[in-house]
């Protein structure tokens, strides 16, 4: 370990009388070297080395009394530090994870789990993981490297593979290492293979599930994929019977005989059991026929030789810009004519200086009273006599102005009609 140039140089130190060369530190100075010390085997303790198998499910606990150490204590005297810490996973100089693994962690008060199956493109890869870890309460982080090295596995894949629905599990739950052994001990003594491995385990939220209500405990569920070396047992068969189909169409629970074995502790869910047989499955790959569709091989690539001749554009330009300006003139034209020559609002204009026109004649004519009067106002019989009553005006212009029910009243000749009295009286 190299150690820090300041102390090679010994600036900080202080001299002693008790010889020459010999030198003490201050408790200043000594604090910070047991810090950089401290700091140095820490980051070298941070990187720890694991070694899954591709195609196996790889689980790794991020334990918080691990991290607690990096943070100071800084409880009260007597009481115990609990503090909540949160976790960040990343590839190191990316900002995700490898699109296998994955990281739960329900609360911050629980440990954080890494989870997944590597795939046999990442052999002999070393995975290098970065988790930082947070401390809620004091804001301080502590980082440590996790690398991966992927080994092959011997029989990889395993030929014959079964996933189960649990219902009543969640994935952090199955993920822990008893409920995991316990889960497979009960499909080993339903299946009897010789090899039974873990292949994958996948939240029901991440296949599109819904989150439960928080009713009775209940759970999201988890997919958990095993394979075997055998093929599967008469048991795992019931779940294709035509009658468990037709059960499972009509959304009622089947009838499985191994059922029991399982129903002590994993709810399994019969209808969403997949089987896959790998060692049935027909290769999709075919030759390249050629054909229609596909283009003969034409040689290598001749590029034009420089000797071309240019090509004058003048005409194209030409035909490009003036035919369209063309066509928008003539259609500017033929909107003009049809605002300007063509517009109902002349006519309308015409009607309206008319009826302006006639309407300062009248305006003339009731200033003028001398000129001659209407029929309405010309001598006309009497009803009863037949005699011919005068007009209802006289020479005089003031009479014009005198109302006509007034000049009703003096004409001679004229029929009374009785009028009725308050005092019940008629008077003639």
């Amino acid at each position: 370990m190299q150690l820090p140039r300041w102390w090679e140089l010994g600036d900080p130190c202080a001299w002693t009388g008790q010889g020459r060369g010999t030198r003490r530190m201050s408790p200043a100075t000594t604090g910070t070297f047991l810090l950089t010390v401290y700091t140095i085997f820490s980051k070298v303790h941070s990187d720890r080395n694991v070694y899954p198998s591709a195609g196996v499910l790889f689980v790794h606990v991020l334990e918080r009394e691990y991290f607690k150490g990096e943070f100071p204590p800084y409880p009260k005297p007597g009481e115990i530090s609990n503090d909540p810490i949160t976790f960040n996973t990343n590839l190191m100089g990316y900002p995700d994870r490898p699109g296998w693994l994955r990281y739960i962690q329900r609360t911050p008060y629980s440990d954080g789990v890494l989870y997944g199956s590597p795939t046999a493109e990442n052999v002999g890869k070393p995975t290098i993981i970065e988790i930082t870890a947070y401390n809620r309460r004091t804001f301080e982080t502590a980082r440590h490297n996790l690398i991966i090295n992927i080994m092959s596995a011997e029989d990889f894949p395993l030929p014959y593979q079964a996933e189960f629905f649990i219902k009543n599990m969640n994935v952090e739950e199955m993920l822990a290492s008893e409920v995991l052994g316990d889960f497979l001990g009960a499909v080993k003594n339903v299946w009897q293979p010789e090899r039974l491995n873990a292949i994958n385990i996948t939240s029901a939220l991440d296949r599109g599930g819904r989150v439960p209500l928080p009713i009775n405990d209940m759970k999201e569920g988890v997919y958990v994929m095993v394979g075997a070396d055998v093929p599967f047992s008469s048991c795992l068969r019931e779940v294709e019977n035509p009658q468990n189909q037709l059960r499972c169409s009509q959304e009622m629970e089947p009838v499985i005989t191994c059922d029991k074995k399982f129903r002590t502790q994993f709810y399994i869910d019969w209808c969403k059991i997949s089987l896959v047989d790998k060692t049935k499955q027909v290769s999709t790959y075919q030759e390249v026929i050629r054909g229609e569709g596909i283009l003969p091989d034409g040689g290598e690539y001749k590029p034009p030789s420089d000797s071309l001749k240019s090509r004058d554009y003048y005409t194209d330009f030409l035909i490009t810009l003036a035919v369209p300006s063309a066509v928008a003139l003539v259609l500017f034209l033929i909107l003009a004519y049809i605002m300007c020559c063509r517009r109902e609002g002349v006519i309308q204009l015409v009607h309206h200086s008319a009826i302006q026109k006639s309407t300062k004649e009248l305006r003339d004519m009731s200033k003028n009273r001398e000129i001659a009067w209407p029929l309405s106002t010309l001598p006309v019989f009497h009803p009863v006599t037949g005699e011919i009553i005068p007009p209802l005006h006289t020479d005089s212009y003031e009479s014009t102005n005198m109302p006509l029910m007034e000049t009703q009243q003096n004409l001679p000749h004229q029929t009374q009609i009785p009028q009725q009295q308050t005092t019940g009286k008629w008077y003639p």
